[in-house]
């Protein structure tokens, strides 16, 4: 499945299939047609990911697994009834950002998804490849709703990043973003604080990653008006939000990719590029035909 130049991806793989043997069909699937570009790639992300797991990789490859059937769970809702099942953040809230035992697993599933859900492995990398690499020398990085902290260590890690912050609303997330810096070797380096966006304090970047915020949003584009405010002239965004992807906590439903191109050249951002990443398995064609989970990944810039 993972050619044995590849440790770090293999070893991942091998502790995944003895907590979710069910799932090896799938990851033989995902890496079937991967490049050695991709591999490589893959692999760095593996290296980090062991690092953040340290004696705790079975736990993660546990979550992972338990993530997947809550996810199974809100897609078989969203296909009976086409929409979410949550509508509000005060719902998703209590359910889970203000639930610490469930936002940890659930941060813990969604860093493996990095790597077992190709639409997120691209991304990842067209963040680092087409984004933080386009910055300029010295830039100042913010990330809001950091998670499991792979793309604000990407941002952070480039010798042209001069300073890096991450703000989030949940203080389990927060512990698990520090954790997981601090196993990368960044320690306190990156500033992380609890802000609530809409309450965001003067403040001007460079450059803002918004990676899978805007659909737990119920009013997403007042939320882009507030990162135009926060960049500086001529400042880079990066927006990255699924379409079609149910979620325990996911309120705002884009029902095709453009709808989250759209959105954010209405907030009066100009658009540089994009990526559409259909689910593991299927051609945007299909992914679009049979309404599965795309990621949408958008890089904009502040006129």
């Amino acid at each position: 499945m993972i050619p044995s130049a590849y440790p770090s991806l293999t070893r991942m793989a091998e502790r995944q299939i003895v907590a979710f043997p069910e799932h090896r069909a799938y990851l033989e699937k995902r890496f079937a047609d991967t490049t050695p570009d991709g591999f490589a790639f893959a692999e760095e992300i593996a290296g980090k990911v062991l690092r953040i797991a340290d004696t705790d990789l079975d736990r993660i490859c546990e979550d992972y697994k338990w993530l997947s059937g809550i996810v199974l769970e809100e897609e078989l809702h969203f296909r009976r009834t086409g929409r979410y099942r949550l509508s509000t953040f005060e719902e998703a809230d209590h359910e889970v950002y203000s639930n610490r035992p469930f936002m940890t697993r659930y941060m813990n599933g969604l860093l493996a998804t990095q790597l077992w859900w190709r639409n997120h492995t691209e991304i990842l990398r067209f963040f680092r490849d087409r984004f933080v690499a386009g910055n300029p020398l010295g830039f100042r990085h913010l990330e809001i709703g950091p998670g499991h902290g792979l793309f604000l260590s990407l941002a952070a890690g480039t010798p042209n990043c001069r300073a890096a912050e991450g703000w989030d609303i949940s203080d389990a997330s927060i512990a698990s973003t520090r954790a997981a810096l601090k196993a990368m070797g960044f320690g306190p380096k990156i500033g992380l604080e609890k802000v609530n966006l809409f309450a965001a304090p003067d403040a001007q970047f460079d450059s803002i990653c918004f990676s899978e915020v805007l659909e737990h949003l119920e009013r997403p584009a007042d939320a882009l008006a507030v990162l135009l405010r926060l960049l500086a002239k001529n400042g880079r965004v990066f927006v990255n939000a699924p379409v079609n992807s149910p979620a325990p906590d996911h309120l705002y439903l884009f029902r095709a990719p453009e709808e989250v191109e759209q959105m954010v050249e209405a907030a009066g951002f100009a658009i540089e590029d994009r990526l559409f990443s259909p689910c593991t398995g299927a051609t945007l064609e299909r992914a679009r035909k049979l309404k599965l989970s795309i990621s949408a990944g958008v890089i904009a810039r502040k006129p």
